[in-house]
Parts: structure tokens; C-alpha cells; sequence
């Protein structure tokens, strides 16, 4: 018997999964991703399942402890997005001076 893999993510991450080829199930809320998980571990066919770490840490505790005790599905978290606010163009253009000639320069 084969087993596959699936993926339990928030929205902003199933993109990129599927684009790997991969099935995302999505799960916007907390409630959300605590059903589909139990339901995930019912199915035999599944081997590995890939989970959004944020998901993960929002499981009820009991559920936690199934899934640190199941042999089949291995659940595996992973670590979602990091957002961040990326620096304007001429910040970059400033650091890139300041790197080159040593001081920092004003740009106007």
C-alpha cells in the first residue's frame, strides 16, 4: 500500500504547496484545523501529514497528545510565513553607500 501525503495549512501557504504538487487542505481558523486533522487521522492511506506550525500549536491538548502518540499519520509541523516589512529602495541604496564607502550618506 502506498501512502500519500498531505498538507493542512492557513490560506497565505496552500499556494505554494500546490504548485509542488501537493494537496493543501485549508484551515483559516483554529476550530477548522482541529476537525480536519482528526478526520486525517482516520484515513490509513495517508502516511505524513504536513502541518502549519501556528495550526499546530492551536490544537487542543488532547489532540496534541494523539498526535505525538499515532504512528500513522506522522504529523510534522512546519513553520508558516514570516511577514516582514521589507526596507524602501532607497534604504537599500543607502545601506549599499554605506557598506561601499563606510559612512552613511544622505540622499535628497
Amino acid at each position: 500500500m502506498t501512502h500519500s501525503v498531505r498538507v493542512l495549512c492557513r490560506p497565505a501557504t496552500a499556494a505554494g504547496f500546490a504548485l509542488a504538487g501537493l494537496v493543501a487542505d485549508i484551515a483559516d481558523e483554529e476550530s477548522v484545523a482541529d476537525a480536519t486533522l482528526r478526520a486525517m487521522l482516520q484515513r490509513p492511506e495517508l502516511g505524513i501529514v504536513l502541518l502549519e506550525s501556528s495550526l499546530y500549536e492551536s490544537l487542543a491538548p488532547e489532540l496534541r497528545a494523539v498526535v505525538n502518540r499515532v504512528a500513522q499519520p506522522v504529523v510534522i509541523p512546519f513553520p508558516g510565513p514570516a511577514w516582514r516589512v521589507a526596507v524602501s529602495a532607497e534604504e537599500q541604496v543607502v545601506e549599499l553607500l554605506r557598506r561601499a564607502i563606510g559612512y552613511r550618506v544622505r540622499l535628497r
